[in-house]
């Protein structure tokens, strides 16, 4: 009895021994602490110029699904998000998705604008103490050197002792060198005109690499030179208006602005290779030229993080070309699902699936054509510019007695010339005042505001908090204006952008890859949000001038 009592003694010793070592166990592996950063092999950011966040959701149907719905379906969806400064153009855009902040902080105020410094318009990418590059003209005399703070590109070439590679490549030089920032290895955009080269500036590198020779040299872009006709039966485009319409501008040459569109027979009046910037084309050979970087400068085939910076410029020069809801502007966006598709097999391929980060936004999005818009008994129009400046300038003649107290007049900012103000012994904040009265008593523009107001007030919402943040002291003017809703100063034909207003705020933000949460969110999320949950996921330092927070709920992080 007593050896049967020891035997059961031991068994159950046992048995408690065993548990708790198998609970003991099981607490370890749910300890297990987290990755404190990622570290994907590339980290890919798309800007695609002018998408507006419905182009998403109205062309739906008509995307394949390696593209888009790759990004959508496996990704994280921002759905509310928004530019929160104005104006929305593509040189602010760009600038502020990377640098994390507004052009109150970093400065690009615009495409281009007029300096008061120098007394003269500025271009945003502009510098001509550089060099072009692969060209004998002057379109490769571009820097960052006007983008005052740091990029997320920045950041990571300071987090990596710059052996992580930053490349920067679009159609448009502003949509590769704001992204790239100041110190990438590289940035390239297209000269178009009679070459159709890839080109760069002495600011990155005295000749181009063997492999960019190499792309121009061969025949891809011009493979490009054919008719444009729609990639999928035009009957089938049933969310976008009638082809034939007053709404769409027409390519030089051509009697109407219907399918098909003969590039081959338009080229030399429509500025050769230049022209396929206005086609899908231009994008098809961004993803060409962005692959070969990939190739060229084997990029994420180690362990540290690269950055390939890619624009998208074709889809901006249809929409301002053909409309909002042009077939054209569908046509475009189907075949930029494609090209995206074939970009991101080819990362899995190259890469490694799993081993790579994408962020898709856009630089702004757009208006539908005001003409369009009122035959559909909508509010919309046109300003009346040249009406208003000789209204102004009488103005002007009575209060003052000269029209010199006004020195530009751009972005729908005044400039003031304080200098000839304080000769007159006018006081500046009386004088933006007035001027400010005097504009908003014009037909189409709905609100004004002076620059003493954005150094006086701190805005929280609404078009003044967008304007503000928008706002540079040394760079912005006196008097900002507002059109109405819908109104705008462009052709009768065609979209544009550039105003606070939501149409031309509102795009997408879809994040992917490694270290991305599955799933989307409805709550209002920002541009400058992007750099610095991008920094979060890295686990490196936030740009410079950051205003932006991370979105948590990108990261797992809510």
């Amino acid at each position: 009895m007593r050896t049967t009592n020891l035997i059961v003694s031991i068994l159950t010793l046992c048995m408690i021994s065993f548990t708790y070592g198998q609970r003991k166990k099981k607490n370890v592996a749910e300890v297990q602490p987290k990755a404190i950063a990622q570290s994907p092999k590339l980290v890919v950011g798309i800007v695609v110029d002018q998408m507006r966040y419905d182009y998403l959701t109205r062309f739906w149907d008509q995307y394949g699904e390696g593209g888009f719905k790759r990004l959508v379906n496996d990704g994280f969806n921002c759905k509310n998000h928004h530019f929160n400064y104005a104006p929305t153009s593509t040189g602010p855009g760009h600038a502020s998705v990377y640098t994390g902040s507004t052009p109150s902080m970093h400065g690009i105020i615009g495409n281009n604008w007029f300096d008061k410094e120098l007394d003269a318009d500025v271009y945003c990418a502009g510098d001509d103490s550089y060099t072009s590059v692969g060209t004998t003209s002057d379109a490769g005399q571009m820097s960052p050197h006007r983008m005052l703070t740091t990029t997320i590109t920045d950041q990571l070439r300071l987090h990596t002792q710059k052996r992580g590679k930053v490349i920067g490549v679009a159609l448009k030089d502003r949509g590769a060198v704001l992204p790239a920032g100041h110190s990438a290895n590289a940035a390239y955009w297209f000269e178009g005109g009679e070459t159709g080269n890839w080109i760069t500036s002495s600011y990155y590198m005295d000749e181009l690499p063997q492999w960019v020779s190499d792309f121009n040299a061969s025949e891809v872009v011009e493979a490009y030179k054919k008719p444009w006709s729609t990639l999928k039966p035009i009957e089938t485009y049933v969310e976008s208006g009638l082809d034939v319409n007053k709404y769409e501008g027409k390519f030089k040459g051509e009697t109407n602005s219907g399918f098909p569109h003969n590039l081959p027979a338009l080229w030399d009046e429509n500025g050769k290779f230049g022209l396929l910037r206005s086609t899908p084309y231009g994008n098809s050979i961004t993803a060409d030229f962005a692959l070969a970087a990939l190739e060229g400068e084997d990029l994420g085939t180690d362990a540290i993080t690269d950055f390939l910076a890619v624009s998208f410029s074709s889809t901006d020069y249809v929409g301002h070309f053909f409309g909002v809801n042009s077939k054209e502007i569908q046509d475009t966006y189907v075949r930029l699902d494609r090209d995206l598709a074939r970009f991101f097999s080819t990362l899995d391929e190259k890469v490694g699936e799993g081993e790579y980060t994408v962020f898709l936004t856009a630089d702004h999005a757009a208006i539908h054509v005001p003409t369009y818009l009122k035959d559909s008994k909508m509010p919309a129009g046109y300003l009346d510019l040249k009406g208003m400046k000789s209204t102004f300038n009488e103005f002007l003649q009575y209060k003052y007695g000269t029209t010199d107290v006004v020195k530009d007049i751009s972005n729908y900012q005044l400039f003031l010339d304080h200098k000839i103000l304080a000769n007159l012994d006018i006081d500046l904040e009386d004088a933006q005042e007035a001027i400010a009265k005097e504009f908003l008593s014009y037909d189409g523009i709905s609100q004004v505001y002076t620059a003493h107001q954005m150094w006086k007030n701190e805005y929280i919402e609404g078009i003044p908090y967008i304007l503000q943040n928008g706002y540079n002291q040394k760079r912005s003017g006196d008097v900002l204006l507002v059109p109405n809703v819908g109104y705008i100063s462009y052709s009768r034909t065609g979209s544009t952008h550039g105003s606070p207003q939501i149409y031309d705020t509102h795009v997408p933000l879809l994040l992917y890859g490694k270290g991305i949460k599955q799933g989307s969110t409805v709550g209002r999320t920002e541009i400058p949000d992007i750099a610095p949950t991008i920094a979060a996921l890295l686990g490196i330092a936030f740009p410079s001038g950051t205003t932006g927070q991370p979105i948590g709920e990108v990261l797992g992080e809510e």
